[in-house]
């Protein structure tokens, strides 16, 4: 079994090669790749994974990059065409999200007890660390509706950190260019008859200073996204 890790990045120069030592770090228990996909940078985010690409032997590394800004869920649509894992991660550019979590991730899939598993920053608490109380609501909005909408029982929508089967993906024809990559493929899975397993997983949120992306009005493209693909 093999894992494409895949990692959207836009103006990470600050957390960028941090972040792929620190995956690099983690005895993960199957073969895995990463594949970066900048979407057009204008620090010096490229020129690092350009670098790290060069000295980066024993794992496979693909760089991607976007010749306009397109959006995080672009980005993963791009790399998902260069994966070539069983299973597909998706791994932010920052550091809000801790590498040593994926061997827990992908435990309950190697077991044989699931086959989507998404990890929740909410399992054990009401508020994860660092997270702005705005977000913390929408989000929590946005995973009832989705549980309304879809029957589904989800504690944390909006959290990156998501393991698919590969060829799953690849049946589900995305369209998200923006943060609606979340609702957006959750949907379409539920709607596909997927059974989801949630794992709980460390966090720790920045700021909009620090660099954090989303917006209000992507919450407002989350509903839509969730309602149409309810009815289409």
């Amino acid at each position: 079994m093999k894992l494409s890790i895949l990692i959207p990045t836009f103006n990470e120069e600050r957390t960028i090669e941090r972040l792929i030592h620190r995956i690099l770090a983690v005895k993960i228990p199957v073969d895995y790749e990463l594949i970066l996909v900048d979407d057009h940078s204008t620090d010096r985010t490229y020129a690092i994974e350009q670098r790290l690409r060069g000295a980066v032997g024993r794992v496979p590394m693909t760089l991607l990059r976007n010749r306009t800004n397109r959006g995080k869920g672009a980005c993963i649509r791009q790399g998902l065409k260069h994966a070539s894992g069983d299973l597909v991660l998706v791994q932010d550019g920052d550091l809000e999200y801790k590498p040593t979590d994926i061997p827990k991730l992908l435990r309950p899939i190697l077991d044989g007890r699931a086959e989507i598993v998404y990890g929740s920053r909410f399992l054990g608490r009401w508020w994860p660390a660092g997270m702005a109380l705005p977000n913390c609501v929408a989000n929590r909005l946005l995973t009832g509706l989705t549980n309304l909408l879809y029957g589904l029982r989800l504690t944390d929508l909006e959290v990156c950190y998501k393991i698919f089967p590969r060829k799953r993906l690849m049946g589900l024809k995305l369209r998200a260019t923006r943060f609606e990559f979340e609702p957006e493929v959750t949907a379409k899975l539920a709607r596909r008859g997927a059974r989801f397993y949630e794992v709980p997983i460390g966090y720790h949120g920045r700021t909009v200073r620090e660099g954090k992306k989303i917006r209000g009005r992507d919450f407002f493209a989350a509903v839509w996204t969730l309602l149409r693909c309810r009815v289409t």
